[in-house]
């Protein structure tokens, strides 16, 4: 058993790692921002008793210090897994995200550092979008993790998901230029995931507040999308549940210390997820595009790029699930928030 703080318990991600995390023994002790997010997490497994699950209150991420009294624990900790960052593309101003994304990042890595001398691993949750070049020809391209988005801060300010890229890509960088340049008493290991599909875990209040990715699926489920399909944007995805479980690996082997993971299943679009849909829930048909409002959704006709996800599968062990079970699972757990009955 290993003790294991995690950030941002509450959100989609950090909610399937702690699952991960209980599942196979560890002791954790979960970020939220509010006693009441404490509360509804604690509520979600019953039975688990406080030496195994407990919360430490972290209202900013982005204020200096934020995790000096966090990762203080008695027994110590011996891991941590950095998930909280924001991801939206509704952002007004690029240091919304960028402030939260980088003083989080670096933060947590000071605290650790001066605070926590038992802890042998840090593992940061990162993105495609910090190996994902948007601006090159993408057709072609097998994207590994030897690869580095080149966005600069002046792109940060082109567009929302721009600073949610520049967000991602500083973020990581300035935690990679810590360990080196600091060379503290713990190895770090970086996830970095492309969209991320697959059921909900964690308590959610209202379908407005799910996250980002399934939101193309709500919007389909729910008929939404009939007259115009949402364009797929990127063409990669991963499970959740498969994410998760890498994070949590991430930890337990030694030898993803110093190392990014490209953790990617398979490409998709959202015309597939349409037709997924369609097939295994017939009763919706009705509600999905087709014909030219499938069109956006579509994979373009010159191509997408590819990827190289040896590294999850090889030295994590990370068998990635298929396309219809993300969604099909993932449906079915939108379903009882009332998904189908939006209009």
């Amino acid at each position: 058993m290993t003790r294991v703080l995690l950030t941002g318990g509450n959100g989609f991600i950090a909610a399937h790692v702690l699952e991960v995390l209980l599942a196979r023994g560890h002791s954790v002790v979960t970020t939220v921002r509010s006693q009441s997010k404490a509360n509804a997490i604690q509520l979600a497994h019953p039975g688990i008793a406080n030496d195994r699950l407990s919360f430490a209150i972290v209202e900013d991420i982005a204020q200096p210090n934020a995790f000096d009294q966090a990762v203080v624990s008695d027994p110590p900790f011996e891991a941590v897994i950095h998930t909280a960052s924001p991801y939206h593309f509704h952002a007004k101003d690029a240091q919304e995200l960028l402030a939260p994304a980088i003083m989080g990042t670096t933060g947590i890595l000071k605290s650790v550092q001066a605070n926590a001398p038992f802890v042998k691993r840090v593992v940061v949750t990162s993105s495609f979008a910090a190996i994902n070049d948007v601006y090159a020809s993408g057709a072609g391209k097998i994207y590994s993790e030897a690869d580095w988005s080149p966005i600069t801060e002046a792109q940060a300010n082109d567009s929302p998901a721009n600073a949610y890229r520049a967000s991602k890509t500083f973020a990581e960088r300035a935690a990679w230029d810590f360990v080196e340049k600091e060379k503290p008493g713990f190895t770090l290991a970086v996830i970095n995931p492309p969209l991320v599909l697959g059921p909900i875990v964690h308590n959610l209040t209202s379908l407005d507040a799910l996250n980002t990715s399934n939101q193309r699926i709500r919007d389909l489920l729910s008929g939404a999308a009939k007259n115009r399909c949402p364009p797929t944007g990127n063409y990669l995805f991963v499970d959740v549940r498969d994410l998760g479980l890498a994070h949590v690996l991430a930890v337990e082997k030694e030898a993803a210390g110093g190392k990014r993971f490209f953790a990617v299943s398979s490409h998709f679009s959202n015309a597939e997820i349409s037709k997924i849909i369609g097939e295994e829930f017939p009763e919706y048909s009705d509600r999905l595009p087709t014909g030219d409002a499938l069109k956006p959704g579509q994979y373009p006709a010159d191509g997408v790029y590819g990827f190289d996800n040896t590294r999850a599968r090889e030295i994590l062990g990370v068998q990635f699930r298929p396309l219809r079970e993300s969604i099909v699972d993932a449906v079915k757990s939108l379903l009882p928030l009332g998904a189908d009955k939006l209009q």
